[in-house]
């Protein structure tokens, strides 16, 4: 058995959602939305991008709206930004895969250029697909603290899910949406936190299935991480990397204090 398998099945057999006082500390995301707005004359000044489009999925139960503040300063930053324009993110058939497709296909097509896709918590689970169906039209992939593997025990919000989809979605049922631990063949980045009270930091922390994964561990509750300005640092690192040059994130001195050092297995 090698390392990547026997960490993958350590993640399954520990598989359990987040403690209930942190799904009960889910408030504080009021706290980093405020955060977003004091500095956001500062995250103005984060490093500018290329212009390249960027799509953006808002998470389980969420819309458009969710992501718009992260919109907002991608635009400022020089992104062609887009929302997914799809209402909220409910159900997870084959319909709603198409819808997907087809916008990730036509901003390609429009723009001639490869889309770099930021999905947040579920969006991050069809942004990783995405990636696996067209990986031509895909730049790179940033998930946030989004449920990446087949197990739904990490999530507390597994219940809701299937009550709305069923034990087996459509998509599974038809063979997709299967083995979402492996990594997509892009830049792919997962961004988590340990305090997340919503999806388990285990089930968000994705294997080396080739050299252009990684983790990068925030401190953030899970309904914060599309505002949260740690966050916000890392998609300006990740997004600015001209195409075909992908580095692992490194955080800068003035701003090392955000992110831990811990031991994500």
């Amino acid at each position: 058995m090698t390392a990547t398998t026997a960490a993958r099945k350590a993640l399954e057999i520990e598989a359990r959602p987040p403690h209930k006082l942190l799904a009960l500390a889910e408030g504080r995301a009021v706290f980093e939305l405020a955060s977003f707005y004091a500095t956001r004359h500062l995250l103005g000044m984060l490093p500018k991008g290329d212009g390249h489009p960027v799509l953006v999925l808002p998470g389980f139960m969420a819309s458009d709206s969710s992501t718009a503040p992260m919109r907002r300063l991608l635009k400022d930053l020089g992104y062609d930004a887009y929302g997914w324009k799809l209402g909220r993110n409910v159900r997870v058939d084959l319909a709603r895969v198409h819808e997907m497709e087809r916008l990730l296909l036509d901003i390609h097509a429009k723009t001639g250029r490869k889309v770099s896709i930021v999905g947040w918590s579920l969006g991050g689970v069809f942004a990783r697909e995405l990636a696996k169906l067209h990986p031509e039209a895909v730049r790179q992939v940033i998930s946030l603290g989004s449920p990446i593997h087949d197990d739904r025990r990490h999530t507390n919000a597994s219940k809701l899910f299937e009550w709305l989809n069923g034990k087996e979605p459509e998509v599974t049922k038809k063979g997709h949406f299967t083995g979402l631990h492996q990594a997509p063949p892009v830049p792919t980045t997962s961004v988590l936190t340990k305090t997340d009270g919503v999806v388990h930091w285990r089930g968000s922390v994705q294997q080396a299935d080739h050299a252009q994964c990684e983790n990068v561990e925030v401190h953030a509750s899970h309904c914060g991480l599309g505002v949260n300005p740690s966050v916000m640092v890392v998609l300006a690192d990740r997004l600015k990397q001209p195409e075909g040059e992908w580095q692992p994130f490194k955080p800068g001195l003035t701003n090392r204090w955000m992110f831990p050092k811990t031991r994500l297995h």
